[in-house]
């Protein structure tokens, strides 16, 4: 899941610097950083025991929900193609459903708190 949520970012990367500039440094940041933090919060459930992971696999679908909105917002102002969108909404959402399962499994092993 790691990889692909980087594979995904790098491909995001690449469409960052093309982004029209009125919305490169605004609504562009705030998806790199959201791609940043999901990752970051995968990591840290990775290497976490697992009474612990839950609080971040619910964190990395919170980002990554936000990630899918301003995606399409994005596309919706004209500002991503639609070639662009799909070719990073597809691995999203496939990440999207794994962490789901994610937090499924996390939750029946674990009290509710």
């Amino acid at each position: 899941m790691l990889e692909r949520l980087k594979t995904a970012y790098i491909l995001w990367y690449g469409y960052y610097q093309t982004i029209p500039k009125t919305h490169r440094y605004t609504l562009g940041g705030k998806i790199d950083e959201l791609f940043v933090e999901t990752i970051e919060a995968i990591s840290s459930a990775t290497f976490l025991a697992k009474t612990e992971k839950q609080p971040w696999v619910r964190l990395a679908i919170r980002k990554l929900d936000t990630l899918k909105v301003m995606l399409l917002v994005l596309w919706e102002t004209k500002s991503l193609d639609t070639k662009k969108y799909v070719a990073l909404s597809v691995p999203i959402e496939e990440i999207g459903k794994m962490l789901g399962g994610w937090n499924g499994q996390l939750g029946k092993t674990q009290p509710r708190v």
